[in-house]
């Protein structure tokens, strides 16, 4: 049995880590951290969970914490874990941190981008950037893994295939993406309040939404030269949910005749088989059929498809997922399989919701 603290839990990630784990044949919670709600039954906060947990949420000592389970989940805000976690605890324990705190391997970039300081660069270069598809055999012997960003998950992963096999120019990536209002998580925000967000659509962070490198990073990885995309993000009046649609031109290369040929829909779709097709949590769709958050819902899936466009020589890459599953808890849960030897999807097997 698996022991697992969780500091953060009455957060949207950290109930939602909850609600997988309770499903979990080989996982046992054994603290509730909630620096809100010290004190507090779990189930006085959280009444979904009224007879199901009986515990009280206690405080985010990470260092006691240490002492008493076998892994700890943060779903804390960015610094949180930077400014507590160091060799000793980690000598002790396995961590999964849902924070962007060392999702990005350069420190300067990671400061620049959300405005703090890093506390520990130290166990920068330790950490193993937990995408499973992409990393899953690093994850494997992994003591601390970042836990992608719900955007930087969904982006990655509708693009991934056609950089690595170089179908696409780098230089002309552009990702238009829409999530939830729970991806802004669960403090009061005024611009979060039903009546700011309902019966309308709008952009944020144009041009500088700090999930940007954390998907160049990935993504210049995938394409093997450094790559600067377009990002743009959007809310719109759904509790949950994130659908990206992502453009590129094709690349050229000369045929056997001399002229310049692209790449077809079939080759491209090909690309998408090679490196999709054994992964359990990624959909690759028939032919023709857009991506829907609706049929992702409550899930760890991500559906995803592709349309080429003959006509301007661009490809259109589309993803849908949960952003709070394998946007946050879910592929949080899918790493802790991974690093303790589970079957991956054990606690991850539920069937979207619908309606």
């Amino acid at each position: 049995m698996i022991r697992i603290g969780i500091i953060g839990a009455t957060g949207y990630a950290g109930g939602e880590l909850v609600r997988l784990l309770l499903g979990h044949k080989n996982a046992q919670i054994k603290w509730y951290g909630s620096r809100s709600y010290i004190d507090r039954k779990y189930a006085e906060v959280y009444q979904n969970m009224f007879r199901l947990v009986e515990d009280v949420c206690r405080d985010d000592d990470l260092r006691q914490l240490a002492q008493e389970v076998d892994v700890i989940f943060t779903a804390t805000p960015q610094g949180f874990l930077a400014s507590v976690l160091d060799a000793d605890i980690l000598s002790k324990v396995k961590v999964v941190d849902l924070s962007a705190d060392y999702r990005i391997s350069d420190v300067a970039v990671y400061e620049k981008w959300y405005g703090i300081e890093h506390r520990s660069p130290q166990l920068i270069g330790e950490a193993v950037y937990g995408l499973c598809e992409l990393h899953r055999e690093a994850v494997r012997g992994a003591r601390l893994v970042a836990n992608p960003g719900c955007y930087p998950t969904c982006s990655i992963l509708s693009v991934y295939p056609l950089l690595k096999e170089g179908l696409i120019d780098p230089s002309t990536v552009v990702i238009d993406a829409k999530s939830g209002v729970s991806g802004a998580g669960r403090g009061a925000k005024t611009a979060n309040l039903f009546c700011e967000v309902n019966e309308n659509i709008k952009a944020y962070g144009v041009t500088n939404h700090r999930h940007t490198p954390e998907i160049e990073e990935q993504l210049s990885c995938a394409a093997g030269e450094p790559v600067v995309v377009s990002f743009t993000p959007h809310l719109v009046p759904m509790n949950r949910g994130i659908l990206v649609t992502a453009y590129a031109s094709l690349k050229g290369r000369t045929g056997p005749e001399g002229g310049i040929v692209f790449p077809t829909e079939e080759q491209v779709r090909a690309a998408y088989e090679k490196y999709y097709q054994k992964e359990f949590f990624v959909r690759f769709l028939a032919p023709g059929v857009c991506p829907e958050t609706r049929w992702v819902e409550g899930s760890n899936f991500v559906d995803i498809n592709v349309k080429v466009d003959p006509r301007t020589r661009r490809v259109i890459m589309m993803g849908a997922m949960d952003n709070l599953v394998k946007g946050a808890a879910g592929q949080a849960v899918q790493n802790m399989n991974l690093m303790f030897g589970e079957a991956e999807e054990e606690g991850l097997r539920s069937a979207p919701v619908f309606p």
